[in-house]
Formats: structure tokens, C-alpha cells, sequence
């Protein structure tokens, strides 16, 4: 069993990490957007809640087709959101503070109003041409291959002026740049080094399996068990234009690059099944700090079956490699909406307590669902081109709720997205009831600072039995087991030894003693300090 490591350089081991969506989080000056004096103006509730590093999603200068993930200036800010001045502002605040800073990297592709993307398409003969990825037709006319765009449609996009196709793993508007040419590699790695050298903590790394396709373009196959429930991107196998081996060469340049800065972080989103993630932490190499775990989202929600998820996550990654639990994002359906209210405590104090590094999204601790979106107010390009397969993002990404004011304490405008159906679910009412989601996020997350054993102890499953999901955290000198009743009814829990409660997942008693066995009340979990 591997250790925990107290090396200060392995920093992102103990941190909780706290993803921000700036457009979502707080406006400051009433256009109904939130920008980076937004989030500045909020340093105060992300010192409350505990939080230890604040992951901010894109904020570069960017059309915004699909949420500043079309970057247009990698190394600007886009007015929407302030100035440089702003972000070195909101950096050095939350530093002084004691909160780090990553940033999104999105290397995969950038936007078509990208100056080097609209020299590539200038002409064939263009000294960027090769920086994207260009093919000639099929023989028989038409795309070169079959491969689909995520976004619906084939992935080629026809240039009239050049006489070529560009690929487009994502929208038209977004061309995959070539990792295979060298002087992309280093572009990317210059704007890597322009941001820790403004002081940023570390990057993740969006669509990190993507960045290399098949030179050869041979067709995707397709995929016999996807039926016409599946969106038609979904109908492929992804063989040939995803997950290819050369993209974790480069990915290993990447760390390269990072490990010039001491005490940086390399985390990166990684879709598709659990056996896979190991491989993105490296072998001989380093890759990734933190690959990205989403089983925790993925599982279905009863003790069986998440014991199960758990333990098929932990034997993926390789020996000495650091765990990390993600229960929310920018593009992930709110958890709370899945298992309810109730079971969204018990997901609270189990990935905050399991070994790894947390993370969840701004509004996770306020237990939020996805937000109402009427037809006529949908946001999201995805929802626009692939309608009716339940692929809008946009629930998840209404803004935050401050307060119960018109707005939530959002805006003093008109939200870029409805506010509806959020009621009392706001910061300010659940700041006031001690007992709510919120105090118990706060609370997991000082015990978990304070508890070594909870923090970087080692991990020990017990079987779980009676729909309990049960597991020991220890150092050498101390032991907790930590019990999460995955129903709504009263369970048994037996053989368990003797202790005393430190925390419960209601916020309604600790010391409690416990002695051989515990009956817990529905919903309810249990952190216990073994004698």
C-alpha cells in the first residue's frame, strides 16, 4: 500500500480543488455576465467555505460559441471579463489568501478567428498552413473520411478558397490544430510559460486525448450497439480520431514544460472507461498530476455498485500514482439532481473523505440541480445542433445564487442565463441554517484539513453489507471508518468496534459513542474516530 507523501511540492495532494465558471459566478458591472472582479468581489465566501485552490474556466479573448473554449488569444483577456490588470488583481488576492490558481488549457483546437488559424487558411503556401490539420477530398468527392464532429455533422469543413478541408473535432468554428508539427508544440508550450510566469498554480488540460488523429484518416468504424437513442456523433467508434497513442507523447512534453516551474499542476479531462485512465499518468515518463476521475458520477448510485466503482478506479491507476474524485463541472449534469437531496450529503462526505483529490464545481455545495431552461432562452450550441438528446449543458451552467434577491445577488441586469427555480437554495439562507449542505461541505472540509488520516492517511475498503458503503482512513496513529447509508430507510450498521462519532452527515451530533454496531438513520452518514 502506498503512502502518502507530506512533500510540499506535492501540494494538489491535500488541496480541495473549487472549479469556477467566470461568465457564471458573480457580474460586477450589470451587463449579466460574471467577469474577474466578479470573483474577486466573492474572495471572502471561498476563504468560509475552505476551499484551497479556485480552477478558473476560460476567460481568454474568444467569440464565445461555446463558452470560451474557442480561444481566439491565448494570452489575452477577452473585455467580456476585465483585463490582464483584473486577472493579476483577482491571482495575487486569492494568493495572499492562501488559494491557488489553475487554468483551463485548451490545446486541441483553437477559434477560426485565431490570427494563426487565419493564416492557415490564407493560402496553401501559408507559413502556418501545416499548424492545422488540411486534407485534400475523398477521391470520390466530398470529406476525406467519415469521422463526426462532437457537435453533430461531419468533423470536415470545406475551404472554398484553398480548395481544401480542415478538421474539426468540435464546432466548424473550432479547427484541431496539428500536434504532429513541432512548432505548434512550442507555441503551446510558450503560452504555457507566459501564465506561471504571471504566478498560475498549474493548468487543466481540456480534451486531453484528443490531441492526435490517425495520419492516415482511415474511417471510423461504426458502432454496432449504439442505436438511434445515441446522438449521431455517438454512432462511431472513435478508433481512428481519438484516444490515439500519440497524444500521450505529447502530453508528456507538456508536463515537461510544467515541471520547468517548481510546485505546479498538471490535471486533464479524460473521457471514456475507467481502464484507461492510468495510462495518462505516465510510465517512464510523467504525463498528467491528476487525470481527471468522473466513476463517481458515472456509477450508479447504491453501496454494491459504487464499493465497486471505487475499487476498479483505485486498482486502474498505477502504484505510487494520487488519486482524485470530480463531482461536478461545467459540463456535467448537477449530481444533486441525480441522487437528490439527501443522497447529495452522502456523496459530500464520501468524496471528501475518500483518498484523492476532490474536486466539484461552484454551486455543488449549495446542493444545486439543474437550473430550468425554457426552449426559447437555451444557450448551449450543443443543445442547438444535436437538439433532444438531453446534451444541454446549459442546467448546470446557470449562475450562482447569492442571495434571494430578483437575481440572486448574481446581476444587477438580466442574467445571461434564467435564474429560475432556485428558491431558497442560496448562499445567504444556507449560510444562515447551520445544518444545511453548505455548513456540512464547510465542515468535511475543516476536518479534513485538521484529520491527516482523512486527508493523505491511507485508504482501507470494508465489505459493505445492508446497503451501507463503509471504509477505513488511517495514518499510524489514527483510524476512522466513514459509513454513508445509501437509502432512505434505517440501516444496521455491525461489527464495526468501538468509538465515537465525529461527524454526521445531518450536522446533528458528534462524540456519539458507537460500540460494535450503529443503527443509522436514512440517508445518513457517519465519520467515526476508531479508539
Amino acid at each position: 500500500m502506498v503512502k502518502a507523501s507530506q512533500n510540499s511540492s506535492q501540494w494538489w495532494k491535500s488541496a480541495v480543488i473549487y472549479e469556477i465558471a467566470p461568465l457564471s459566478f458573480q457580474d460586477s458591472n450589470g451587463d449579466g455576465k460574471g467577469d474577474l472582479k466578479g470573483i474577486e468581489s466573492r474572495i471572502d465566501y471561498l476563504c468560509w467555505l475552505g476551499i484551497d485552490v479556485v480552477w478558473l474556466t476560460p476567460f481568454f479573448v474568444s467569440p464565445m460559441l461555446d463558452f470560451g473554449y474557442d480561444i481566439a488569444d491565448y494570452c489575452a483577456v477577452d473585455p467580456a471579463f476585465g483585463t490582464m490588470e483584473d486577472f493579476d488583481r483577482l491571482s495575487q488576492a486569492l494568493q495572499r489568501r492562501g488559494i491557488r490558481v489553475i487554468l483551463d488549457f485548451v490545446p486541441n483546437h483553437t477559434s477560426d478567428q485565431h490570427p494563426w488559424f487565419l493564416e492557415s487558411r490564407s493560402s496553401r503556401n501559408s507559413a502556418k498552413r501545416d499548424w492545422y490539420v488540411w486534407s485534400d477530398p475523398a477521391v470520390s468527392g466530398g470529406p476525406p473520411n467519415n469521422w463526426l464532429s462532437r457537435f453533430g455533422g461531419s468533423a470536415w469543413c470545406w475551404d472554398e478558397a484553398t480548395g481544401q478541408y480542415y478538421y474539426h473535432a468540435f464546432l466548424k468554428e473550432q479547427p484541431d490544430l496539428n500536434w504532429r508539427n513541432p512548432q505548434v508544440r512550442a507555441a503551446m508550450a510558450e503560452v504555457l510559460r507566459f501564465w506561471m510566469r504571471r504566478g498560475v498554480d498549474g493548468f487543466r488540460i481540456d480534451a486531453s486525448a484528443v490531441l492526435a488523429e490517425d495520419h492516415l484518416l482511415r474511417d471510423d468504424p461504426v458502432d454496432p450497439e449504439a442505436g438511434d437513442t445515441k446522438p449521431p456523433p455517438q454512432r462511431l467508434k472513435h478508433v481512428f480520431s481519438d484516444d490515439r497513442p500519440e497524444s500521450l507523447g505529447y502530453l508528456e512534453e507538456v508536463r515537461q514544460v510544467v515541471d520547468e516551474f517548481e510546485q505546479r499542476v498538471l490535471c486533464g479531462e479524460v473521457q471514456g472507461k475507467i481502464d484507461r485512465i492510468g495510462n495518462f499518468y505516465g510510465n517512464a515518463r510523467p504525463r498528467l498530476h491528476l487525470p481527471l476521475n468522473f466513476a463517481l458520477l458515472d456509477s450508479p448510485w447504491d453501496a454494491l455498485s459504487l464499493q465497486g466503482t471505487i475499487d476498479a478506479y483505485l486498482n486502474a491507476i498505477p502504484e505510487g500514482a494520487w488519486p482524485d474524485w470530480v463531482i461536478g463541472g461545467h459540463d456535467k449534469q448537477r449530481v444533486a439532481g441525480k441522487v437528490g437531496q439527501a443522497q447529495a450529503r452522502i456523496l459530500a462526505m464520501l468524496f471528501l473523505t475518500l483518498r484523492g483529490t476532490p474536486f466539484f464545481f461552484a454551486g455543488d455545495e449549495l446542493g444545486r440541480e439543474p437550473g430550468e431552461i425554457p426552449k426559447d432562452t437555451v444557450q448551449d450550441i450543443f443543445e442547438k445542433l444535436v437538439p433532444g438528446y438531453g446534451l444541454n449543458r446549459d442546467p448546470e451552467r446557470v449562475p450562482m445564487a447569492w442571495d434571494a434577491s430578483q437575481h440572486h445577488g448574481f446581476t444587477t441586469g438580466e442574467p445571461w442565463l434564467p435564474m429560475k427555480g432556485i428558491g431558497t437554495r442560496n448562499v445567504a439562507d444556507l449560510q444562515k441554517d447551520d445544518r444545511s449542505i453548505l455548513h456540512l461541505y464547510r465542515e468535511l472540509i475543516r476536518i479534513r484539513k485538521k484529520v491527516p488520516a482523512l486527508c493523505i492517511g491511507d485508504y482501507r475498503p470494508l465489505r459493505s453489507r445492508n446497503d451501507i458503503l463503509a471504509y477505513e482512513r488511517f495514518t499510524s496513529t489514527d483510524r476512522f471508518t466513514i459509513a454513508l447509508n445509501l437509502t432512505h430507510e434505517g440501516r444496521l450498521l455491525e461489527q464495526i468496534g468501538k468509538g465515537s462519532i465525529v461527524l454526521s452527515t445531518r450536522l446533528d451530533r458528534t462524540t456519539a459513542p458507537v460500540s460494535g454496531q450503529h443503527l443509522l438513520r436514512p440517508d445518513e452518514g457517519i465519520i467515526i474516530q476508531m479508539d
